[in-house]
Protein backbone atom coordinates (compact mmCIF):
# COMPACT_ATOMS: atom_id res chain seq x y z
CA UNK A 1 0.00 0.00 0.00
CA UNK A 2 1.26 3.41 -0.53
CA UNK A 3 0.56 6.10 2.08
CA UNK A 4 0.63 9.44 0.65
CA UNK A 5 1.63 12.71 2.54
CA UNK A 6 3.23 16.18 1.89
CA UNK A 7 6.70 16.42 3.33
CA UNK A 8 6.46 19.69 3.81
CA UNK A 9 9.04 22.70 2.72
CA UNK A 10 11.49 23.43 5.61
CA UNK A 11 11.23 22.78 9.24
CA UNK A 12 9.02 25.62 10.04
CA UNK A 13 6.33 24.45 7.67
CA UNK A 14 2.79 22.53 8.83
CA UNK A 15 2.90 19.18 7.41
CA UNK A 16 1.96 16.15 9.86
CA UNK A 17 4.77 15.09 12.27
CA UNK A 18 5.40 11.61 12.08
CA UNK A 19 5.30 11.42 15.85
CA UNK A 20 1.33 11.82 15.43
CA UNK A 21 1.11 9.79 12.48
CA UNK A 22 3.41 6.78 13.50
CA UNK A 23 1.36 4.28 15.02
CA UNK A 24 -1.49 5.01 11.97
CA UNK A 25 1.41 3.91 9.55
CA UNK A 26 2.55 1.14 10.85
CA UNK A 27 -0.50 -0.26 11.18
CA UNK A 28 -1.22 0.76 7.87
CA UNK A 29 1.82 -1.12 7.15
CA UNK A 30 2.29 1.29 3.52
CA UNK A 31 5.20 2.86 2.12
CA UNK A 32 4.79 6.57 2.46
CA UNK A 33 5.06 7.89 -1.13
CA UNK A 34 6.06 11.50 -2.28
CA UNK A 35 6.44 13.14 -5.71
CA UNK A 36 8.85 16.18 -6.95
CA UNK A 37 7.52 19.67 -6.82
CA UNK A 38 7.89 22.17 -9.70
CA UNK A 39 9.47 25.24 -8.36
CA UNK A 40 12.81 26.32 -6.93
CA UNK A 41 13.20 25.37 -2.94
CA UNK A 42 13.83 21.79 -1.23
CA UNK A 43 11.99 19.49 -2.79
CA UNK A 44 12.40 20.48 -6.88
CA UNK A 45 14.22 17.23 -7.89
CA UNK A 46 13.40 13.72 -6.67
CA UNK A 47 16.55 12.98 -5.13
CA UNK A 48 16.09 16.62 -2.59
CA UNK A 49 12.97 15.26 -1.48
CA UNK A 50 14.12 11.94 -0.80
CA UNK A 51 16.37 14.28 1.67
CA UNK A 52 13.54 15.76 2.79
CA UNK A 53 11.81 13.14 3.68
CA UNK A 54 14.43 11.81 5.77
CA UNK A 55 15.31 14.85 7.42
CA UNK A 56 11.55 15.52 8.54
CA UNK A 57 12.00 12.32 10.23
CA UNK A 58 9.73 9.99 7.80
CA UNK A 59 12.03 7.77 6.91
CA UNK A 60 12.32 6.83 10.54
CA UNK A 61 8.84 5.72 10.88
CA UNK A 62 8.42 3.61 7.33
CA UNK A 63 10.00 2.93 3.93
CA UNK A 64 9.31 6.09 1.49
CA UNK A 65 9.50 5.98 -2.32
CA UNK A 66 9.63 8.77 -4.57
CA UNK A 67 7.08 8.27 -7.18
CA UNK A 68 8.86 10.11 -9.74
CA UNK A 69 12.17 8.78 -9.35
CA UNK A 70 13.30 7.81 -12.38
CA UNK A 71 10.29 9.03 -14.20
CA UNK A 72 7.02 9.21 -15.15
CA UNK A 73 3.53 8.04 -16.67
CA UNK A 74 0.78 9.55 -18.76
CA UNK A 75 -2.50 8.45 -17.30
CA UNK A 76 -5.96 9.53 -19.01
CA UNK A 77 -8.96 11.90 -17.73
CA UNK A 78 -12.23 10.10 -18.86
CA UNK A 79 -14.43 12.96 -19.21
CA UNK A 80 -11.70 15.83 -19.48
CA UNK A 81 -12.42 19.58 -20.42
CA UNK A 82 -9.17 21.01 -19.55
CA UNK A 83 -6.65 18.28 -19.05
CA UNK A 84 -6.78 15.01 -21.17
CA UNK A 85 -4.34 13.35 -19.53
CA UNK A 86 -2.56 13.52 -15.96
CA UNK A 87 1.32 12.98 -15.38
CA UNK A 88 2.59 10.78 -12.69
CA UNK A 89 5.22 9.59 -10.90
CA UNK A 90 5.70 6.07 -12.75
CA UNK A 91 6.22 4.26 -9.41
CA UNK A 92 2.22 4.59 -8.94
CA UNK A 93 2.08 1.24 -10.64
CA UNK A 94 4.39 -0.52 -7.42
CA UNK A 95 1.12 -0.26 -5.35
CA UNK A 96 -2.30 -1.45 -5.89
CA UNK A 97 -3.87 0.45 -3.07
CA UNK A 98 -3.50 4.05 -1.88
CA UNK A 99 -4.19 5.63 2.21
CA UNK A 100 -3.80 9.42 1.27
CA UNK A 101 -2.77 10.98 4.89
CA UNK A 102 -3.40 14.75 4.40
CA UNK A 103 -2.90 17.78 6.51
CA UNK A 104 -6.22 20.24 6.09
CA UNK A 105 -5.23 23.94 5.49
CA UNK A 106 -5.43 26.59 3.22
CA UNK A 107 -3.65 27.17 0.27
CA UNK A 108 -2.49 30.22 -1.93
CA UNK A 109 -3.57 29.19 -5.50
CA UNK A 110 -6.32 26.37 -4.53
CA UNK A 111 -7.81 27.83 -1.99
CA UNK A 112 -7.12 24.69 0.43
CA UNK A 113 -5.80 21.62 0.44
CA UNK A 114 -7.20 18.77 1.47
CA UNK A 115 -7.44 14.61 -0.35
CA UNK A 116 -8.17 16.44 -3.52
CA UNK A 117 -5.08 18.28 -3.85
CA UNK A 118 -3.48 15.85 -2.19
CA UNK A 119 -3.88 13.44 -5.04
CA UNK A 120 -4.22 15.63 -8.14
CA UNK A 121 -1.04 18.06 -7.78
CA UNK A 122 0.57 15.99 -4.93
CA UNK A 123 1.09 12.38 -7.41
CA UNK A 124 2.27 14.48 -10.49
CA UNK A 125 5.60 14.64 -10.90
CA UNK A 126 7.16 17.85 -11.89
CA UNK A 127 5.97 17.74 -15.20
CA UNK A 128 2.47 16.78 -14.17
CA UNK A 129 2.24 19.90 -11.91
CA UNK A 130 3.41 22.01 -14.76
CA UNK A 131 0.37 20.47 -16.79
CA UNK A 132 -2.18 21.28 -14.35
CA UNK A 133 -1.21 24.66 -13.42
CA UNK A 134 -1.16 25.50 -17.09
CA UNK A 135 -4.33 24.02 -18.02
CA UNK A 136 -2.69 21.34 -19.90
CA UNK A 137 -1.04 24.44 -21.99
CA UNK A 138 2.80 23.35 -20.79
CA UNK A 139 4.98 20.34 -18.70
CA UNK A 140 8.65 22.71 -19.60
CA UNK A 141 7.85 25.89 -18.02
CA UNK A 142 5.62 27.94 -15.60
CA UNK A 143 2.15 28.96 -16.92
CA UNK A 144 -0.73 29.59 -14.98
CA UNK A 145 -4.02 29.11 -16.18
CA UNK A 146 -6.97 31.33 -15.42
CA UNK A 147 -7.69 30.36 -11.95
CA UNK A 148 -11.10 28.39 -13.16
CA UNK A 149 -9.51 25.92 -15.54
CA UNK A 150 -6.76 25.20 -12.51
CA UNK A 151 -9.31 24.27 -10.41
CA UNK A 152 -10.83 22.72 -12.94
CA UNK A 153 -7.48 20.61 -14.38
CA UNK A 154 -7.05 19.42 -10.63
CA UNK A 155 -10.29 17.94 -10.24
CA UNK A 156 -9.64 16.10 -13.53
CA UNK A 157 -6.22 15.13 -12.64
CA UNK A 158 -8.01 13.16 -9.33
CA UNK A 159 -10.63 11.83 -11.63
CA UNK A 160 -7.52 10.39 -13.60
CA UNK A 161 -5.78 8.96 -10.56
CA UNK A 162 -8.57 7.31 -9.04
CA UNK A 163 -9.53 5.74 -11.86
CA UNK A 164 -6.19 4.29 -12.54
CA UNK A 165 -5.99 2.68 -9.16
CA UNK A 166 -9.34 1.18 -9.51
CA UNK A 167 -10.71 3.29 -6.79
CA UNK A 168 -8.69 1.21 -4.17
CA UNK A 169 -8.47 4.55 -2.35
CA UNK A 170 -9.13 5.29 0.99
CA UNK A 171 -8.67 9.19 2.76
CA UNK A 172 -8.17 11.13 6.39
CA UNK A 173 -7.80 14.42 6.55
CA UNK A 174 -6.53 16.48 9.44
CA UNK A 175 -7.43 19.36 10.82
CA UNK A 176 -4.71 20.36 13.22
CA UNK A 177 -2.10 24.14 12.64
CA UNK A 178 -4.76 25.02 10.21
CA UNK A 179 -2.89 28.14 8.18
CA UNK A 180 -4.17 29.93 5.67
CA UNK A 181 -0.44 28.89 3.76
CA UNK A 182 0.16 25.69 2.36
CA UNK A 183 3.18 23.23 3.75
CA UNK A 184 4.77 23.92 0.66
CA UNK A 185 5.63 27.26 2.17
CA UNK A 186 8.44 27.48 3.87
CA UNK A 187 7.68 30.46 6.40
CA UNK A 188 3.90 29.78 6.55
CA UNK A 189 1.77 32.35 7.91
CA UNK A 190 1.02 30.81 12.02
CA UNK A 191 -2.63 29.30 12.16
CA UNK A 192 -5.15 31.87 13.54
CA UNK A 193 -7.74 29.05 14.32
CA UNK A 194 -8.21 26.35 16.61
CA UNK A 195 -7.71 22.57 15.96
CA UNK A 196 -10.37 20.65 14.77
CA UNK A 197 -9.64 16.95 14.38
CA UNK A 198 -9.39 13.90 12.34
CA UNK A 199 -12.14 12.68 9.59
CA UNK A 200 -12.04 10.06 6.85
CA UNK A 201 -13.76 8.70 3.92
CA UNK A 202 -13.68 6.53 0.98
CA UNK A 203 -15.56 9.33 -0.41
CA UNK A 204 -13.01 12.79 -1.04
CA UNK A 205 -15.14 15.05 -2.50
CA UNK A 206 -17.55 14.12 0.78
CA UNK A 207 -14.24 14.41 2.96
CA UNK A 208 -13.25 17.94 2.13
CA UNK A 209 -16.64 19.24 1.54
CA UNK A 210 -16.89 18.58 5.51
CA UNK A 211 -13.72 19.70 5.90
CA UNK A 212 -14.41 23.19 4.27
CA UNK A 213 -18.22 23.46 5.98
CA UNK A 214 -16.51 22.62 9.43
CA UNK A 215 -14.12 25.76 8.65
CA UNK A 216 -16.90 27.91 7.82
CA UNK A 217 -18.82 27.00 11.16
CA UNK A 218 -15.82 27.83 12.95
CA UNK A 219 -15.91 31.29 15.32
CA UNK A 220 -12.35 31.80 14.76
CA UNK A 221 -12.33 30.22 10.67
CA UNK A 222 -12.49 33.56 8.90
CA UNK A 223 -9.19 33.59 7.50
CA UNK A 224 -9.24 30.54 6.02
CA UNK A 225 -12.69 30.98 4.98
CA UNK A 226 -11.52 34.31 2.85
CA UNK A 227 -8.56 32.24 1.79
CA UNK A 228 -10.99 29.29 -0.19
CA UNK A 229 -13.41 32.09 -1.35
CA UNK A 230 -11.37 34.19 -2.71
CA UNK A 231 -9.33 31.46 -4.46
CA UNK A 232 -12.99 30.07 -5.94
CA UNK A 233 -11.61 26.71 -3.56
CA UNK A 234 -14.87 25.17 -3.87
CA UNK A 235 -15.19 24.98 -7.22
CA UNK A 236 -12.82 21.80 -6.88
CA UNK A 237 -15.81 19.90 -4.94
CA UNK A 238 -18.30 21.14 -7.98
CA UNK A 239 -16.46 19.73 -10.82
CA UNK A 240 -15.32 16.44 -9.28
CA UNK A 241 -18.47 15.83 -8.15
CA UNK A 242 -19.77 16.28 -11.99
CA UNK A 243 -16.68 14.43 -13.01
CA UNK A 244 -18.52 11.22 -10.64
CA UNK A 245 -15.43 11.10 -8.63
CA UNK A 246 -17.67 11.65 -5.49
CA UNK A 247 -20.49 13.66 -3.89
CA UNK A 248 -20.34 16.77 -2.23
CA UNK A 249 -23.40 15.22 -0.02
CA UNK A 250 -22.10 13.56 3.40
CA UNK A 251 -23.60 12.18 7.06
CA UNK A 252 -21.02 13.65 9.10
CA UNK A 253 -20.76 10.68 12.28
CA UNK A 254 -18.70 11.80 15.38
CA UNK A 255 -16.74 9.08 17.25
CA UNK A 256 -15.65 10.22 20.82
Amino acid sequence: MAIKIHSGESDKSNNLSPALIADLVSELGGTLVECATAYDGNRETPEKILQIMKDHGYADIAPVEILDMGGEIEIPVAKHQVIAYDIVGKHIDDYDSMFVLSHFKGHPMGGFGGALKNVSIGLASSNGKRWIHSGGRATDRWVEAPQLEFIEAMAEADEAVITHMGGRMQYLNVMNRISVDCDCFATPSEPDMHDIGVLSSLDPVALDQACVDLIHAADDGASVTERIASRHGEHILEHAEALGIGSRAYRLTVLD
